[in-house]
């Protein structure tokens, strides 16, 4: 992980700023063992794909320049740039948490989604396994998940994928918002390399694992005018189904990509905040439920139109991926993982 200084947007919660009397230190991965009290989260926006999510970390290593996660690590007392990327919170209990959840009457078996405040396969995954942990409690009950990753290491866990996908209904969907290895490692700079993700798909899919792209955040400027060769080359990896969202930049999230934008990549700066003003009615971002992860305008409708043929081209989402139905039971005593 490449070193960098510390910095973080003023914290809306906090009545206080921490100024650097002399040079700001580097900031340091810092890991936080928390004992929840909850592990499935509901979701409420329309914005979102799924109702239910489970998040064994929060906070991300990856550190990318756009994540809309960043904000809520301000609830925990700390900053949307750099803390969100070095300050690690780590769920210790939450396979023994997942395991409680599901054994409640109340829990129907729905879609769980693996991703939110973090990505469940970040480096520390290596070593904690948390997400495997509850992967496989969610095996033990046969409850339907998808997993949104940009990480190689869901290499790891395969043969329990395998399992999944026979017993449940298992997706596996990889964000990869751009090919360009430079822009890359300047807007999401520790994470796999856009060809590392590629292979991994291969992988996956070759397994026969129902593997989609998320061609997100488009940043409109920057990465839209590669969306055709995102879309090909998943598709030669064997993606059969693809989805794209405009980049979002909640609250404290503006002002460090803009920052981040202005350090790394100056050049593009000014024409990629004049883009996305131009399809958010002259702002950065739009907190409107069921909008803040579209565009509007000439431009957004012409980005849209270019994944929609690019997918036909391609022979993505053209055919509906069957699922079982109702898979979840409970587990009896003694019962094996795999009758």
């Amino acid at each position: 992980m490449k070193l960098v200084k510390i910095e973080n947007p003023p914290n809306r919660f906090r009545r206080t700023e921490v100024e650097w009397d002399e040079e700001t230190p580097v900031a340091a991965v810092e890991v936080f063992e928390e004992t929840a009290k909850s592990i499935i989260t509901r979701n409420n926006s329309p914005d979102v794909g799924f109702e239910f999510s489970v998040n064994p970390y929060r906070g991300c290593t990856h550190a990318c320049t756009y994540c809309f996660a960043r904000n809520y690590h301000e609830f925990l007392g700390w900053g949307a740039g750099t803390d969100f990327e070095t300050k690690i919170v780590v769920k210790t209990n939450a396979p023994e948490l997942l395991r409680k959840e599901l054994m409640r009457r109340s829990w129907k078996g729905d879609a769980l989604a693996f991703s939110f405040t973090s990505d469940p396969y970040l480096p520390l995954e290596g070593s904690y396994e948390l997400t495997r942990k509850c992967l496989e409690v969610c095996l033990e009950f046969r409850n339907p998940i998808s997993i949104v990753t940009k990480s190689t290491l869901i290499l790891r866990d395969l043969n329990l994928l395998l399992e999944l996908n026979r017993l449940a209904n298992l997706i596996v969907i990889f964000s990869l918002p751009v090919l360009d290895l430079e822009i890359s490692r300047a807007i999401e700079p520790n994470t796999p390399t856009p060809s590392a993700r590629l292979k991994a798909i291969e992988k996956l899919t070759a397994a026969g694992i129902n593997v989609g792209l998320a061609v997100a955040p488009v940043i409109p400027g920057l990465t839209d005018s590669e969306i055709p060769q995102i879309l090909r080359l998943g598709a030669d990896a064997g993606v059969k189904f693809a989805f794209m969202s405009m980049l979002r930049l909640p609250g404290s999230v503006e002002a460090y990509f803009v920052a981040k934008l202005a350090e790394r990549l100056p050049t593009k700066k000014d024409k990629i905040l004049n883009r996305i003003r131009e399809m958010r009615d002259g702002k950065l971002s739009n907190s409107n439920f069921g909008e803040r992860m579209r565009g509007a305008g000439e431009h957004w409708n012409v980005i849209t139109q270019l994944f929609r043929l690019s997918c036909k081209r391609y022979g993505i989402n053209t055919e509906l991926i069957e699922f079982k139905k109702d898979t979840f039971r409970r587990p009896r005593q003694q019962m094996s993982l795999f009758d």
